[in-house]
């Protein structure tokens, strides 16, 4: 393995209060011993729409400046690890870091051992940015939050899933093709995906036995059409008039999910429905997700998507990528 270098370049936020990032040169990070910290050179990571306001959240919640850089997707080769790690120097892996430490937009990073997992071999190191942070959350959604059979849970699980409707809000984002794929898979019966005019035939393909074109019906028409068009779960990862529209749409009892924003507020006046579990959903970076994630693709069952792919010199195209709403799949910084 080649000498490591004294500096590298990374991305930088340096005002956690501003979404302002700048390209600077720091000095080689370093790894804590006798802690379950790799040291990772890093082949690509994946910014996520309104990051940049995260390190204010994790400023109050953590308790301390943290050292921003943005960009919680990662994938990378190992270059050192603690003696005892399940992921030695040379392993090829990928994952997502959480928010209380610095992120993975710079040539080296450090990880934590739960954090990720080996990258299948058939996935370009690249393109494979584009996966763990949307696979993760929407793995925990559907199997930890929304109480659906998980993929490992047999006949038995599958005929369970088959009963039950969900909806996905924002079907064609980042997180909506791997909660179609994932529920696709785990044998749900009813998956409505709720996009544009453009991605209706996206959405199918990648699961969504209906679609909800909201160019053309809103929700609440949609709903009003035919009330047992009703479903056990919402999974919103757009927020607003949508989440909004979707307490109308959820069964007595059902549950209504939000990555966006909370749902309680969200709640219409004169909404009927009754007993309906709500709550807004924050992902744990967890490795061991991916290890489904990954045997799903090594079996041909799934498949990312990737928007756009830029340089690390033109990180603020991406991130104004990002930020434009206008995105199918997964926009990547490589490194």
């Amino acid at each position: 393995m080649s000498a490591l270098p004294s500096t590298i370049r990374t991305l930088s936020q340096p005002d956690p209060n501003k979404t302002e990032v700048i390209l600077t040169t720091v000095p080689l990070p370093t790894i804590t011993p006798d802690s379950n910290e790799h040291l990772i050179r890093v082949h690509a990571t994946s910014p996520c729409s309104g990051e940049l306001r995260w390190p204010s959240f994790a400023l109050s919640y953590y308790g301390k400046d943290p050292k921003i850089v943005p960009g919680y997707d990662l994938s990378g080769t190992v270059v050192q690890a603690p003696a005892n790690s399940p992921f030695p120097a040379g392993s090829e892996i990928w994952g997502r870091t959480a928010v209380s430490h610095s992120g993975n937009a710079r040539e080296y990073t450090v990880a934590y051992t739960e954090e990720f997992a080996l990258r299948p071999k058939l996935l370009n190191p690249v393109e494979a940015a584009s996966v763990p942070l949307s696979a993760m959350t929407a793995f925990q959604a559907l199997f930890d939050q929304g109480g659906l059979a998980g993929l490992d849970a047999g006949e038995e699980g599958r005929k369970a899933n088959a009963s039950k409707r969900i909806l996905v809000i924002a079907a064609s984002g980042g997180v909506g093709i791997w909660l179609l794929q994932l529920a696709r898979e785990a044998g749900v019966g009813g998956i409505v995906g709720v996009c544009g005019t453009s991605n209706v035939d996206l959405v199918k393909e990648l699961g969504a036995t209906e679609v909800v074109d909201y160019r053309k019906q809103s929700l609440n028409e949609w709903i009003a059409e035919d009330g047992s068009r009703k479903v056990d779960l919402v999974i919103d990862c757009k927020g607003g008039e949508s989440l909004a529209q979707a307490w109308n749409c959820v069964k007595d009892g059902g549950k209504i999910l939000s990555i966006v924003e909370p749902t309680e507020p969200r709640k219409p006046a004169g909404c009927t429905a009754k007993d309906v579990a709500n709550y807004f959903f924050i992902m744990e970076p967890r490795g061991s997700d991916l290890l489904h994630v990954g045997r799903l693709f090594e079996e041909g069952k799934v498949r990312m998507l990737i928007d756009s792919v830029f340089s690390l010199e033109d990180y603020q195209k991406a991130f104004d990528r990002v930020d434009s709403g206008r995105s199918t799949g997964k926009v990547i910084i490589k490194l």
